[in-house]
């Protein structure tokens, strides 16, 4: 899974600090070091906020866990993120009810049928904030309606957060197990 680019740290080769984080990480809601987190623990200052930041949008956000991994999802297809899909597929199908016509169209590329009002308007937020720069107005108005500032915030949160994962993992060329490909390269 990890590769030379940022290679796993063995126990006797990390720092206090670094020890300390994964320690931390490994005894938080994630249980364990994986994916990202391999690659970060080369920065364990960096690790170490990006993990407080991460556990707040996946575990204490205002929006619901289905919502989250949708947005995750939609995340993950836009940057062709091969691990961020990998594991937040499997998330959403086992921890959550997000249907598997929405997860299969967001895998394809499409834009999904079927999707309740706050679905849409997560897909939609996600969508325009990666091609405006910003959710455009109508879409934020919806937003704001259906999820408040706060809710607002962290679907913005979201989407940097999870970009920001996803270019670790691709620079790290980060694959999920036995190398599979879940995406395809986006036209």
């Amino acid at each position: 899974m990890s590769t030379d680019r940022f290679p796993a740290l063995p126990d006797d080769q990390m720092t206090a600090r670094q020890k300390e984080v994964a320690a931390k990480i490994s005894g938080g809601p994630r249980g364990g070091i994986r994916g990202p987190f391999i690659a970060l623990l080369h920065n364990p200052e960096l690790t170490d906020v990006l993990e407080q930041v991460g556990e707040y949008l996946r575990f204490r956000s205002t929006i619901s866990p289905a919502l989250i991994e949708l947005a995750i999802l939609l995340v993950a297809r836009y940057w062709t993120c091969q691990y961020e899909w990998f594991a937040h597929e499997r998330i959403a199908r086992t921890k959550t009810d997000l249907p598997d016509g929405i997860i299969r169209a967001i895998q394809r590329n499409e834009i999904p049928h079927d999707m309740t009002d706050q679905q849409r308007i997560v897909h939609d937020f996600v969508i325009g904030t990666f091609r405006c720069g910003a959710a455009p107005g109508p879409v934020y108005d919806e937003a704001k309606a259906a999820f408040g500032h706060a809710g607002v915030l962290d679907l913005v949160a979201l989407c940097g957060y999870y970009t920001t994962i996803a270019f670790v993992l691709n620079t790290g060329q980060i694959m999920p197990p036995n190398g599979a490909r879940p995406l395809r390269e986006a036209p």
